[in-house]
Order: C-alpha cells, then structure tokens, then sequence
C-alpha cells in the first residue's frame, strides 16, 4: 500500500508475492472446474449456455 503517485487522495494497494499466488491457484482450479463442469455439454450447448449467459449480464447490468 502507497500514494498515489499523480494523486495525492489516492492509495495504490498491490497484492504481495503471496496473493498473486493465491489468485493464480484459484483461477487455475477455476478453470479446472469449469472444463469439468462443461464436458458434459455438446459444442452447439456450449454456445447456447454462453449466448444465455450473456443475454442474463446485459439484463442486470
């Protein structure tokens, strides 16, 4: 944590060492499960599933 360098109401936070490797875990077992999880779905499901999921984020964005 530290000023910002162009503001001076601001704070610049940065993970340390131990939590860019914690993310870097956590995205690699994210998509670990999210390949399990879609394997059971044929490529056309795959595109209707992302179409529908887009069409859900517009409608609550």
């Amino acid at each position: 944590r530290g000023p910002h360098p162009n503001d001076r109401r601001g704070i610049v936070v940065r993970l340390t060492e131990k939590g860019l490797t914690l993310i870097d875990e956590a995205v690699t077992a994210h998509v670990a499960n999210e390949h399990e999880v879609l394997t059971g779905l044929t490529p056309a499901e795959r595109e209707t599933l992302s179409r529908l999921l887009e069409k859900l984020i517009g409608s609550v964005s």
